[in-house]
């Protein structure tokens, strides 16, 4: 998939737009829910992405990204990780660490899923040192913890990581496809939606 939607995205007029979209869309991409997923679902993943509204402030994403030099990206799941290189490309990967889980947990992503999509040869990766499903602090390596203290914008992927960080201090986007009731509600989105939202965005939900 990813020369095609290499070439989508380089033909557009907005092309951090469409690597954004695309990005998001790959989210469908896991293991957890609905547990299973097919290729021609993915690709109409991305036909809704493209062609229904983000929920969320994506303006005010694009100028954070604009002035950040240190860009923290928190991948989410395998497979979803060649969806998420197309948008590190447009973000000028030198001033971008990618963060991968640091052992194996549903579907999501590792170090070798990273190297399997060439990510190695765009830029760092590093792994969070811990095996959970999201991001657990308490649980991750210092080396992280370092970058997650001294990141100008940290790009969150997937429910996993919206769930674990979203009462974590921080400069946290997050990105992900809303599929389950539970996330929805604590979003305040429907189920299916395309969300861009960030950490201080998030209504004070009990759930």
């Amino acid at each position: 998939m990813l020369p095609k939607l290499r070439k989508l995205i380089l033909s557009a007029d907005n092309p951090i737009d469409i690597a954004l979209r695309v990005a998001i869309a790959g989210n469908v991409i896991d293991m957890g829910i609905p547990g299973n997923i097919t290729n021609r679902q993915a690709w109409k993943s991305i036909e809704n992405a493209l062609s229904e509204p983000l929920i969320g402030n994506q303006s005010e994403f694009i100028a954070a990204l604009s002035k950040a030099k240190n860009i923290l990206y928190l991948a989410d799941n395998a497979g979803e990780i060649a969806f998420d290189r197309l948008l590190i490309e447009q973000l000028d990967p030198k001033r971008v660490t990618v963060v991968v889980r640091g052992g194996p947990a549903i579907n999501d992503a590792t170090i070798l899923d990273a190297r399997a999509v060439g990510m190695h040869e765009l830029t760092e990766i590093i792994d969070n040192g811990s095996d959970a499903p999201g991001t657990l602090l308490a649980d991750c390596n210092p080396q992280f913890l370092k970058h997650f203290k001294e990141a100008d914008i940290i790009i969150a992927k997937g429910q996993g990581n919206f769930e674990t960080l979203s009462e974590e201090p921080g400069n946290i986007f997050f990105l992900f496809k809303a599929k389950c009731r539970v996330i929805a509600e604590h979003a305040a989105v429907k189920i299916g939606s395309h969300v861009i939202t960030r950490r201080n965005q998030i209504p004070s939900l009990i759930y």
